[in-house]
């Protein structure tokens, strides 16, 4: 899951308040693509950026598709490939627009290959509920990363963005599978409670590192293309994804 809201967390909203409070879009994030793309720095940043997420699509796919193997049913083996087909259907919608802007695919992929592939390495999970849980909680802070993003792009990256991070199901399943696990012996969260802590380091390490590495994206973070973050937006945006992963950590049933 991406983003949850269940009958627990909805905030109730008094009868009255009906006006819209929605933000207005301004500057980059109220232009499309064929106007905001007349910036070279800006164009530059999106190219980074729709090749992290292509390239982290199509890790999802092959991560999925092998966690699999150590699914317990039948059953379950075929919702983690319904999963992983998901994943790939986003990394085609990616791949696409990257060639529909110009943009060589895997070149526009290559520069973040070895940062993805290290933080899948030292999160590599050890059985089936771990393989869940880094889907459920590694794969939602890079979204909540993101959608932050997505949120100063042009209308068109925007949509496109917003919709590649939709859940494709990991959500639902995650929760029900690792609740049911610690049900059955509660010794089993305080081992997955120190797997996800540790999934967290790593992911906002991984982010922060990519970020740093690729100039127009952390130009496009910290101001001076689009309507950028300034420093101190930076320091809340991490603390919004940090917030969101202990509501997440909650669900699972999980201490963050």
């Amino acid at each position: 899951m991406r983003f949850m809201t269940t009958p627990d967390n909805a905030a109730e909203k008094p009868a009255e308040a009906t006006a819209d409070t929605t933000p207005v879009a301004t500057g980059v994030a109220a232009q499309n693509w064929e106007t905001a793309s007349a910036e070279p720095q800006y164009r530059a940043a999106v190219v980074d950026l729709l090749g992290a997420l292509a390239y982290g699509e199509l890790a999802a796919f092959e991560r999925l598709a092998e966690d699999a193997k150590l699914a317990p049913t039948l059953s379950d083996k075929a919702e983690l490939a319904k999963m992983a087909s998901a994943e790939f259907h986003h990394f085609e919608r990616l791949r696409d627009r990257l060639s529909a802007i110009g943009a060589e695919p895997t070149e526009a992929m290559d520069p973040f290959v070895a940062a993805l592939d290290g933080f899948h390495r030292q999160t590599a999970p050890s059985d089936w509920l771990e393989g869940l849980v880094k889907a459920y909680v590694g794969d939602s802070i890079a979204s909540d990363f993101y959608r932050e993003v997505a949120a100063r792009l042009d209308s068109d990256t925007r949509e496109l963005v917003l919709g590649v991070l939709d859940d494709t199901g990991h959500a639902g399943f995650a929760i029900e599978k690792v609740r049911a696990a610690i049900d059955a012996d509660p010794r089993v969260g305080g081992r997955l409670a120190l797997w996800a802590r540790r999934l967290m380091g790593e992911a906002l390490s991984q982010s922060q590192r990519v970020v740093a590495d690729r100039d127009a994206l952390s130009t496009m973070l910290v101001g001076g293309v689009a309507d950028g973050f300034d420093l101190a937006e930076v320091g809340r945006m991490f603390s919004r994804i940090t917030e969101a992963h202990t509501k997440r950590m909650a669900a699972l049933g999980l201490a963050a």
